[in-house]
């Protein structure tokens, strides 16, 4: 067929070289898209900032370390914990703080666009990225 191109098909990507890229702690990149998802990952160490997602959920899988989330719910308050391996999904609406008591890495899916601090949140420290996400590179 003439004028059409032959598709582009992305190379693998190592989540170790990827995350060995850069330094900054709860500042994600970006390593692939998944229809309208970005999958990020994360380096993560000490405090994020309670926050909420008006209209996403938010997923996490722990690569290395160990991540708590402290969640707000109508029954309460409670924290759940996240060892290497572990996934867990904050359910939109959710008021959340991240916490990872060592150095840790995270993998995160979330639709394209979103803001790591949400739609609501208190006010942010210095140590916290608000972006939808930085590229590689």
């Amino acid at each position: 067929m003439t004028g059409m191109s032959e598709p582009v098909f992305p190379e693998p990507i190592s989540l170790e070289k990827a995350l060995a890229s850069f330094t900054d702690r709860w500042s994600p990149r970006i390593v692939t898209t998944v229809n309208d998802y970005d999958v990020r990952v994360a380096k993560v160490e000490g405090e994020h900032l309670w926050h909420t997602h008006d209209h996403t959920d938010e997923f996490f899988l722990v690569l290395d370390g160990e991540l708590h989330i402290a969640l707000r719910e109508s029954a309460g308050e409670r924290t759940v914990v996240l060892p290497k391996g572990s996934v867990f999904t904050v359910p939109h609406g959710t008021e959340h703080k991240p916490y990872a008591p060592v150095p840790s890495s995270i993998l995160l899916l979330e639709p394209t666009g979103t803001l790591t601090v949400g739609d609501r949140h208190e006010d942010v420290p210095d140590h916290v990225d608000a972006t939808t996400g930085h590229t590689l590179g």
